[in-house]
This record gives C-alpha cells, structure tokens and sequence, in this order.
C-alpha cells in the first residue's frame, strides 16, 4: 500500500484532498484525477492565447491587401504650367462660373471642376466619311489613351462599311483596313464604335449622288444625346496635348455648337475644334436644312459662331499648317511645336498629311520662312511616323483623280 503525504514529490494540494490509500495499480486512476484537469487548463489557455495570435494577424493582412488594392483617386485634369489663359471671349460665350470675378479667377474655377456626370458623360468624337481618314481618329484617340485622358472616346462611321458591297473590288481593301483599324481602337484605347445609317433616306441609286456630307453630317452629332459635352477635332491633325480640351469639358455652353479656330481665321480650314452639347432639338432643326444636292458642311461650319484659340508665345490651344505661310516676327519652330495642343493640317495646293505628295509639289508649298518651313516639315514628319507606329499604314498614293477622293 502506498500512503501519500506532504514530503512526497506530489503537490501539496494533493495531499489536502487525499484521505484515502491507492494501491499500486490503482496509480494511474489517481495520477488521472488529480493532473488532468490542469494540463486540460493549459491546453485551453494556449489554444485561445494561438487563435487570438493569428486573428490579430489576419485582420492586420485585410487591412493590408484593402489598402493595397485601392483604388487611386482620378486626377483632375488641369491646364500645363506653360498654357496661356484662355481669352476673355471664352468666359463670355461659355458662361462665367458663379462666384467668379474676372479672368482670373474665372480660369482657376475652371481648372478645379470636374464635368457635370462626371467623365463618362462627356468625350471626344469622331465622325468618319471616308477610309482614308480613319487611321487619323485612330491616332488621336492613342494619343488620348497615353496622356490619361478620362473622357470617352467616340468612332462613328457609316453602317454600310460592316458589309460587302458585289463589284466593288477596289475598295474591298479599304474596307478591310478601315475595319481593321476600328477594331484595334475598340480593343486598345477603349472606343465605342458606332456605326449609322444616312441621315438622309434615298436609295441606292440616288446614294452614289449624294454628298458624303449631306448623308453623314457633321450636325448628327447632335443626336448624342447620352453625353452631355462632345470635342470633335478636324481631320487630320496632330494631338500634342489633351490636357487644355479636357478643360474645355467643364465649360458651361449656351449654344449648341460653337467652333474654335485659330488666333488667324483660315476660310481654308474653317474651325479646327468644334464643341458640341447634344440636343434633339437642336438637332431636328438643324438636319431640316441639310437637302441633298445644295449642303455645304463648309458653310454650315462657317455659320458656326466661333471664337479663338490664344496666340501667344507661351502656349496656343489650336494652330492650323496654313498660318506657318504667315508667320510672325519672332516665331520659334520649336516653342510652336512644344506648346499647341492641337496642329489641323490643312494646306492649299496639298492633298493631306495622308498621301504621299511628289517632292516637286511638296517643295513649292513649302513655307519661305526658314523658322516655319523647319516646323511644317515636322508636322508632316511626325505626323507619317505615327500613322506608321501606330496603324502600321504608309502614305497613301496621290489620288488619280477627283472621282478617287470617296476612297
């Protein structure tokens, strides 16, 4: 028999409860009641201390991926640095901002607003007659996606471009690239594609008479009506900088349209940027004037009221190639092109930036300012290298004749 008492190496607490003798075998039953419960203890106390450990943990890992994954806040676009103010004819034909008093303080208000529903309600549009203007809207619309610009992008183009036309060989080719091309804008710079119907309705005997102009005016562009602000950029034309027309987006407009040209009036070119607030009214009243045989998108756009873009040395928003043939005094090639957001190209006796014009007839455009000439031969430099980085397409042959210009 074995008899516990304090000097054993049991715990003393034992021997206070014990009153009782354990023989040998019945060991194990006394080791069981008295130890068990304590080493239960432990095991719960540690097993609480190892959850409570890896819950602190877990919740620090949440709130770390949270943080990590969130979203940056969109910036706001604003004006560079080296961009002269807008004229005062901007404040006085888009409307002052309330609480403004003067230029000034009418800009810095410009610059901090956002556009009323926010970004997707407004965008850049651009409408497509012919194939050969595509890989200009497709260029423009690249350049909008590396600047960041946040508003939508717009291709409309004439429905009839998605289906095979029987006979017409020649532009089968055409028709292909043009769709190509629309394509890869969808899918890289993020365009909606909308393809449309004449907006007069004739047959196709009569289709073949009427001008591309009259069949897809410029003014359908009032119809959008799911924007709230449209920026349509004439073709072609190089984008060197967003950043001013995305501004222009925030501008309260009370007309329906309104054009911006450059400082120097150009009948040539007519406005270079066109800014539209869709309307169906204004739509309506607008297509009632447009007949088949006597429409002239030139003279509608010059009915346009229109204002000008800044001409100073620090920065211009709209320069078009034909003003370099009259350059000022102290004209820079290089501040010229470091500084206009937007260059039209638009020059007499020359096709377009997109053909391939002889040298004879290049050189004798030419301008015969030495600073000019140096920044019209950039223009048209730059403007083939992107057209090749960026749709693959070198110049177009010169057009054999009038007839050809649908192509």
């Amino acid at each position: 028999m074995l008899r516990i008492s304090p000097s054993s190496s049991l715990d003393y607490l034992a021997y206070e409860y014990l009153t009782i003798e354990y023989a040998p075998h019945e060991w194990s039953n006394f080791n069981d009641h008295i130890f068990k419960p304590y080493r239960s203890n432990k095991v719960f106390i540690f097993t609480s201390l190892l959850f409570l450990s890896g819950y602190v943990l877990q919740q620090q890992t949440v709130r770390s991926l949270q943080h990590a994954i969130k979203p940056p806040p969109r910036p706001t676009p604003t004006l560079p640095s080296n961009f002269a103010p807008l004229p005062t004819t901007v404040a006085r034909l888009f409307g002052s901002p309330p609480g403004s008093n003067g230029h000034a303080s009418y800009d810095e208000n410009l610059n901090s607003r956002t556009p009323d529903g926010g970004w997707a309600s407004v965008a850049y549009v651009q409408l497509l007659r012919r194939h050969v203007h595509v890989c200009n809207a497709v260029m423009m619309f690249a350049e909008l996606e590396r600047q960041g610009s946040l508003a939508s992008r717009v291709i409309i183009y004439p429905k009839k471009w998605n289906r095979r036309v029987e006979g017409q060989t020649v532009f089968d080719r055409s028709r292909g690239t043009s769709i190509r091309l629309l394509q890869m804008a969808a899918k890289r710079y993020k365009v909606v594609l909308l393809p449309v119907e004449p907006v007069l309705q004739v047959n196709e005997a009569e289709e073949a008479t009427v001008a591309e102009e009259a069949a897809y005016p410029l003014a359908g562009l009032l119809s959008l009506t799911n924007f709230n602000r449209l920026i349509y950029l004439q073709p072609s034309g190089l984008l060197l900088d967003s950043a001013a027309f995305n501004t222009l987006f925030t501008c309260h407009m009370e007309k329906s349209m309104l054009g911006i040209s450059a400082a120097v009036l150009d009948d040539l070119a007519g406005p270079s940027v066109v800014l539209i607030k869709p309307s169906m009214e204004a739509y309506f009243e607008s297509i009632a004037f447009i007949s088949k045989k006597d429409f002239s998108e030139s003279t509608f756009l010059q009915d346009l009221q229109l204002i000008t873009g800044p001409n100073q040395a620090s920065g211009q928003l709209v320069a078009t190639t034909s003003t370099l043939f009259t350059p000022s005094d102290d004209f820079n090639a290089t501040n010229f092109l470091e500084s206009t957001s937007y260059i039209h190209i638009s020059d007499r006796n020359m096709p377009g930036p997109e053909f391939d014009a002889p040298r004879d007839n290049s050189i004798r455009v030419k301008p015969s300012n030495l600073p000019a000439r140096k920044a019209w031969e950039s223009v048209y430099e730059k403007y083939r290298e992107l057209r090749m980085n960026v749709c693959g397409l070198d110049l177009e042959p010169m057009p054999a004749a009038k007839a050809d210009e649908r192509k």
